[in-house]
């Protein structure tokens, strides 16, 4: 009983600290495929096309997983920093 006792803490300490685990979160915006050449004669102020428009939701990812999308905006703390507001949590298990 007090080994399954232990155990049992051991477990629900192991669950909140999982909590802390920092993990890279990725927004991609979009995707191009130009041929090598165009890249190498890329210029400053060239600009690459991507397959999406300005207003597409944008792709949050962890990993290689889409888990949500959302808009970027502007933060309001006047710092020019972009955030995402999340609109649509993707089931990355396919659960449904």
């Amino acid at each position: 009983m007090a080994q399954a006792l232990a155990a049992a803490a051991r477990d629900t300490g192991s669950r909140r600290a999982i909590f802390s685990v920092p993990v890279e979160v990725v927004v991609s915006v979009g995707k191009a495929r130009p041929p090598i050449g165009e890249l190498i004669n890329m210029r400053r102020d060239g600009i690459i096309v991507l397959d999406r428009r300005i207003d597409d939701p944008v792709d949050i990812r962890i990993g290689d997983r889409v888990i949500a999308r959302g808009e970027l905006q502007e933060l309001e703390d006047g710092s020019g920093r972009l955030g995402v507001r999340m609109t649509e949590i993707v089931d990355a298990l396919g659960n449904g």
